[in-house]
């Protein structure tokens, strides 16, 4: 929405050449801000009139006018968001009509009653004094906060301290989100405790409604409703980069909100931006840092290897621990672009640290463009499995709810003893996410849990699984190829029921004795028979190859 700077009503009405006028209507009005004065002497003056007019007539033309003509007139100026009317009722009217009073009232829409004696140039340049008055103070104000929020900036102030630096300019609460740096700084000073959650929820709603909102660029006021009060709240984003990586909030529970809050909330979040940025390229260098090591660490290179084990020291990594590596794969549509992932994995490199610490465990963690690395310390392997499972049910959730346009998935290795054997954990979570991939498991795949697959997808077989899958499998897939057959759904269906003909032919709504007949042509066209152990495992996993291998 338009603002205006100026005075308000309240603040016309309490001047000298106003002490004789009075508001008849629109109370709730009172703080509407008068950006500028205008005389109407017609209503087609309407048609030129702006948002934040004061306008002055005479009842002169209410006269001739009916009670509809000056309703609409109201209405008109309320529509047109003008401050409020002030008219000379005496002595062309005894007083408006209370339907006029009524219908301004309602719209909350001031009307003055300006004494008959007052001359309107005294009114327009006492009006323009006091805005330029303000204005200049305001300039002033805005300075002032410039340079406390500057020299914050200069001395190696942190965002508490801009934050302390906002709520006395403003008088009022305010909170400041940075959920790129998992951060927030709330000033609720004085705020009772019921009104207090009703702000912590009004923040949550905002961020819940819609998942676009909180990351559009543009400065936010509204009146809100919080435990049973409209309360206006400015909303104002942090942009770092052109784009949004938190927001301050405001709410005007003990002082209205206008221009000048306005202004501080646009000056503060510029210091926060530079602030966010010093922040954002220490994490840079750090990660990179980071990134090298962990790279070295998982390297099959013996030198690579060995540099990083003489570097553990620097990330308080012991040489003789239990490691497990977590690796965070994310991925996007096609429409988003490459940096969007990377602010994704930067924000919830944060998220992940404090919920490291709040589980009590020790670890390492990186990111990379499109994914996080995490390798967590174990001391108690048996005692640590099931806060492992917590730990990543954890994270799965939090990914849940804080990226619904990006999917990904989880691979976790098994752990293993001592730096020297990380890589293999790494190796073990890599196969993890490819073959969950391929078999479109859960969201978090544990290679221990891979059964069978953990053997089929390890790399220096794929020769043998090969020939192994074209010995055993593939006649038949050719067969229902060329032919639109489906034995080898039916083979799929046929381990999946355990044999049991009469569950097959259920689930594949097909007569029993079709299900035999497909029975003895994969028979017939693998050479193998179901009734044998041997030919019935070697087809089961030949199935399992096929799916591995996408064929």
């Amino acid at each position: 929405m338009g603002r205006q700077n100026g005075i308000s009503i309240e603040n016309v009405l309490n001047m000298s050449y106003m002490e004789k006028s009075k508001l008849i209507a629109g109370s709730k009005g009172i703080r509407r801000t008068v950006s500028k004065v205008n005389i109407m002497a017609d209503p087609d003056a309407l048609y030129w009139v702006t948002s934040g007019e004061l306008l002055l007539t005479t009842a002169y033309s209410f006269k001739k006018d009916d009670v509809e003509a000056q309703k609409r007139l109201i209405e008109e100026c309320a529509k047109k968001n003008l401050a409020g009317i002030g008219i000379k009722i005496t002595p062309y009217l005894d007083k408006l009509s209370e339907e006029v009073i009524d219908l301004a009232n309602k719209l909350s829409f001031p009307i003055i009653d300006i004494y008959y004696a007052t001359p309107f140039s005294d009114i327009t340049s006492g009006v323009f004094k006091e805005i330029f008055n303000k204005q200049a103070s305001l300039l002033e104000r805005i300075e002032k906060v410039h340079e406390q929020l500057m020299n914050v900036a200069l001395n190696e102030g942190g965002l508490k301290d801009i934050s302390q630096i906002i709520f006395e300019n403003l008088r009022n609460p305010i909170y400041i989100n940075i959920f790129f740096l998992n951060q927030n700084y709330p000033q609720f000073q004085e705020v009772e405790d019921k009104m207090r959650q009703g702000l912590l929820e009004d923040i949550n709603k905002f961020y819940h409604q819609s998942f676009q909102k909180p990351y559009k660029k543009k400065f936010n006021e509204t009146i809100v409703t919080i435990c049973d009060k409209p309360i206006r709240r400015m909303i104002m984003p942090i942009l770092v980069k052109d784009r949004v990586y938190g927001h301050i909030f405001a709410w005007d529970i003990d002082t209205p909100l206008g221009g000048f809050d306005l202004s501080v909330l646009e000056t503060a979040s510029t210091t926060i931006a530079l602030e966010i940025l010093k922040q954002i390229s220490i994490r840079e260098v750090e990660n990179r840092y980071k990134t090298e090591f962990i790279e070295d660490l998982f390297s099959l290179d013996e030198r690579r290897k060995e540099k990083a084990i003489e570097r553990a020291y620097t990330f308080k990594l012991d040489f003789d621990e239990e490691y497990v590596n977590i690796i965070i794969q994310l991925s996007v549509e096609d429409h988003l672009q490459a940096d969007s992932i990377y602010q994704k994995t930067h924000e919830l490199n944060g998220t992940i640290e404090n919920l490291v610490i709040e589980l009590g465990f020790k670890a390492f963690i990186a990111s990379k463009t499109d994914s996080i690395y995490v390798l967590i310390t174990f001391n108690n392997k048996k005692k640590n499995k099931q806060r492992l499972k917590k730990f990543t049910e954890e994270i799965e959730a939090l990914l849940t709810e804080r990226l619904k346009t990006v999917k990904f998935k989880i691979g976790v290795g098994r752990s293993y003893k001592g730096l020297e054997q990380v890589y293999k954990s790494h190796i073990d979570a890599t196969k993890a996410l490819q073959t969950g991939e391929i078999l479109n498991e859960e969201s978090v795949v544990y290679f221990e849990n891979l059964g069978i697959y953990k053997i089929l997808c390890q790399t220096q077989l794929a020769e043998e699984l090969e020939n192994f899958y074209s010995e055993t499998i593939l006649p038949l897939v050719e067969y229902d190829h060329q032919k639109s057959t489906d034995l080898v759904q039916t083979l799929v269906v046929y381990f999946e029921n355990n044999g049991n003909l009469k569950k097959i032919s259920n689930a594949m709504y097909t007569h029993y004795n079709t299900v035999l007949y497909r029975i003895q042509r994969i028979k017939d066209i693998t050479g193998m028979n179901l009734e044998n152990h041997k030919d019935r495992l070697n087809l089961e996993v030949a199935l399992k190859i096929k799916k591995l291998m996408r064929k």
